[in-house]
């Protein structure tokens, strides 16, 4: 069969079990999650996750971010190393990756076919539980050194919980999810602490003080010493410019007076608190990394669709933004790098997202946003986007498709050389992000 169609199939065979990630806000609300069916699928599977060392991360935001600069710095180390995140962007392969590569289609099939009969023994199993399997599996069967596990959502119950790391990151806690996870920080925190084992390290980013005091107690329950940034682990911003930003980093837990300057790709003041985790994190977990390999493992660390610059004049900028918190971060880093360009915002959005707060949060910078939607159950309707940006007195107009409202915000840019923004929901950036590269490869 042509590997293109089984895959194919093989990813028709993953959403024909529930996937939380395409429910409604009130459907995910009375979603059953718990430990145990994912436990029983990795006994069948003979527990291939205990076999190599994890970090594992959990956060309302940054979380992708600061496993991907740790993961990187791990190649850069020489270690074989896995990634596993979660949604992805373009292919669904994108959330298995070793040292940045995909998992090859045809490998996705295999796997598919040989965890079935697992499966199949086990019942109300989800689409997410079936693929942190197959991530598990895949990194076993591909030896790889160590690996960088995501939570998907929360971190108590979520499936990638069934891991014993080597040190657990806890990254800047917001509110998101909150049909879940609850409708406090303290509860929110409570359910990312979940992550937390017994007399095994921990790292966060620096936290809102209702958040950190649930972290603290958790830790100090468990044994298990915090590593806070921003008290334990200090850094500040040095310089940054459209290439990317460096800043000064100094350990006082471990008394190391110099401060180490390192330089990062990503950009906007938030990546520093990423990149600042993810370099604390590594020293906590024991695993082999020098100074050398954590310089170019940052300055080597690629993450799409993180304001990242497609274009310079008129800027084209694609960001995953997607809740108030990220929002005021996105204003900040627009302030930074743009702070007098005009913004055409393609924005479209889960239906349970604060969209007032988020547009909100922009208005000082906005120009115009164009409302639509992606090809997503939860996607709210375009009509509801400008209705809320009207009520802001921002001008607004809807664009069926994803791939409309790129063409119609470079029409307005080209003649006035504002800069397109794409945010609000990572699934409508992914979408301008492959109608871009369309339009460029028909340029070549």
């Amino acid at each position: 069969m042509d590997t293109e169609i089984a895959y194919n199939q093989a990813l028709d065979y993953l959403y024909s079990y529930v996937d939380y990630s395409l429910k409604k806000s009130s459907e995910l609300a009375k979603a059953h999650f718990e430990l145990g069916r994912m436990r029983a699928l990795m006994a069948y599977l003979g527990n291939p996750q205990d076999t190599y060392p994890i970090i594992h991360v959990a956060g309302t935001k940054g979380k992708g971010s600061t496993s991907a600069l740790m993961a990187s710095v791990l190649t850069a180390a020489g270690y074989k190393t896995g990634l596993y995140t979660s949604p992805h962007l373009q292919d669904y392969a994108e959330r298995i990756q070793i040292d940045g590569q995909p998992i090859p289609h045809a490998g996705l099939v295999e796997l598919v076919e040989e965890i079935k009969p697992a499966v199949a023994k086990i019942p109300e199993l989800t689409t997410f539980e079936i693929t942190t399997a197959l991530g598990f599996l895949y990194f076993a069967r591909q030896k790889v050194d160590a690996a960088v596990i995501e939570v998907g959502l929360g971190g108590r119950l979520d499936a990638t919980n069934v891991v014993t790391p080597r040190v657990s990151v806890i990254t800047s806690l917001s509110y998101d999810h909150m049909a879940v996870l609850g409708n406090t920080l303290t509860l929110i925190a409570g359910e990312k602490a979940g992550i937390i084992k017994p007399g095994i390290p921990v790292v966060s980013s620096p936290q809102w003080d209702e958040g950190l005091v649930v972290l603290e107690k958790i830790s100090a329950e468990r044994n298990a010493q915090l590593t806070l940034v921003g008290r334990d682990v200090t850094f500040e911003a040095v310089g940054h410019s459209l290439n990317g930003q460096s800043f000064s980093i100094v350990n006082r837990r471990l008394k190391i007076a110099n401060p180490v300057i390192l330089r990062i790709p990503l950009l906007g003041r938030h990546q520093l608190t990423n990149a600042a985790t993810a370099y604390t994190a590594l020293q906590a977990s024991g695993l082999r990394v020098t100074e050398q390999d954590i310089r170019k493992g940052f300055a080597e660390v690629r993450w799409p669709c993180r304001f990242e610059i497609v274009r310079r004049e008129p800027p084209v900028v694609l960001d995953s933004a997607h809740n108030l918190d990220s929002f005021e971060k996105l204003a900040q880093t627009l302030d930074d790098y743009f702070p007098s360009k005009p913004v055409i915002l393609i924005f479209g959005a889960s239906e349970d997202k604060d969209v007032k707060g988020m547009l909100n949060a922009l208005k000082s910078h906005l120009r115009r946003v164009i409302g639509t939607k992606a090809i997503h159950p939860r996607a709210l309707e375009p009509e509801l986007i400008v209705e809320t940006a009207s009520q802001l007195g921002i001008p607004a107009e809807t664009a069926a498709h994803v791939d409309e409202a790129l063409s119609r915000a470079l029409e307005l840019a080209a003649t006035d050389g504002n800069l397109v923004l794409s945010a609000g929901s990572m699934f409508v950036t992914a979408e301008v992000k492959t109608a871009w590269e369309k339009r460029i490869a028909k340029k070549k």
